[in-house]
């Protein structure tokens, strides 16, 4: 097929610190500055992609969630992950294989609208489940 075969994951890590105690001098509390103050959590979805003759290539996609909103996603929709696909596309500059999970969003009726408008990509489902 003369096509590059790329494997698709995600994983997501929430910021806010952990809370516990820790010792200090008495009279004096330990305080522990923390960032990202309004930012929950932080995923990454990323493709590895590989070509005989060509140097693996990475491409990936961040999402911030910034805490609970009506009607938001915490983690990436169909068009996010069609968006690293395209960019994916263009950075490869030609047809893709592409295998990843059943996760909802990879197996929803929107996503495979989306696969079907890209004659340059082959999807296959993995399911990591045991036999």
């Amino acid at each position: 097929m003369g096509a590059w075969v790329c494997f698709e994951d995600e994983a997501g890590q929430g910021l806010r610190p952990p809370r516990g105690r820790t010792w200090g001098r008495r009279g004096h509390t330990p305080v522990v500055r923390a960032t990202a103050a309004g930012t929950k959590r932080v995923s990454i979805a990323a493709l590895i992609c590989t070509k005989d003759g060509h140097r693996p290539r990475l491409t990936y996609r961040i999402h911030l969630d910034r805490g609970p909103a009506r009607g938001r996603r915490k983690g990436f929709t169909e068009t996010d992950y069609a968006r690293l696909l395209d960019a994916a596309h263009q950075q490869l500059g030609g047809p893709i294989v592409l295998v990843w999970d059943n996760l909802n969003t990879h197996v929803s009726r929107t996503m495979h609208e989306l696969i079907d408008a890209r004659l340059w990509l082959t999807v296959y489902q993995h399911d990591l489940q045991p036999p």
